[in-house]
């Protein structure tokens, strides 16, 4: 059973068991499968790969939108006024912020994918990246959820509820609520370390 993290000296510890770890990681693999570029690999060359990106068109916002609603939270419009703005800021950061993202979320799955034991220790930036990309799976699942209220919060909470008592009928949404839940609490359980 999941225990919350706790600060001991420069680490971060917390504890997860192998299934508790498993489907946090299938998850995390899951947005960052979500987000990644359709692009050659990098050469290592750090001109030429800038110059191979220089080419890249940039995706629309419907071209992000059809391919997956949960990418309108994970890659929102700069602007919702003026499309000619959002177009170029997304021109501008998109790829930039697409490889932050997959490298937090890299950091993250690299971070509990372990055999054995429970404990999870961490140093400071591989807490950083879990905090920030299990806040992605957070914005992925709510888009699955359709949470765009705290009324909506409140009633998944209710459901939950409602779930553990035998009397919810959704087993899909019961389970990506459950998943959502327990990810906002280590989330939280992670950011107040990370700040007390």
């Amino acid at each position: 059973m999941a225990e919350a993290f706790r600060r001991k000296g420069a680490r971060y510890v917390g504890k997860f068991d192998q299934e508790e770890r498993e489907v946090i990681v299938s998850l995390l693999s899951q947005v960052r499968e979500l987000i990644a570029l359709d692009e050659e690999p990098a050469t290592g060359d750090p001109i030429r790969d800038l110059l191979d990106s220089l080419g890249r068109e940039p995706a629309s916002a419907r071209e992000v939108d059809a391919r997956d609603p949960a990418l309108r939270r994970l890659l929102p419009q700069a602007s919702r006024d003026d499309d000619a703005l959002a177009q170029d800021f997304r021109a501008l950061a998109e790829h930039d912020i697409r490889r932050a993202k997959a490298a937090n979320l890299s950091t993250a799955i690299h971070a509990l994918s372990f055999e054995g034991g429970s404990r999870v220790e961490l140093d400071q930036r591989q807490a950083q990246a879990l905090m920030i990309a299990v806040g992605d799976v957070r914005l992925m699942l709510g888009e699955r959820l359709d949470l765009r209220t705290d009324e909506d919060a409140e009633r998944l909470q209710e459901g939950l509820d409602l779930g553990r008592h035998g009397t919810g009928n959704d087993g899909e949404r019961q389970l990506l609520a459950a998943y959502y839940d327990f990810l906002t609490w280590m989330q939280e359980s992670l950011a107040l370390t990370l700040t007390g």
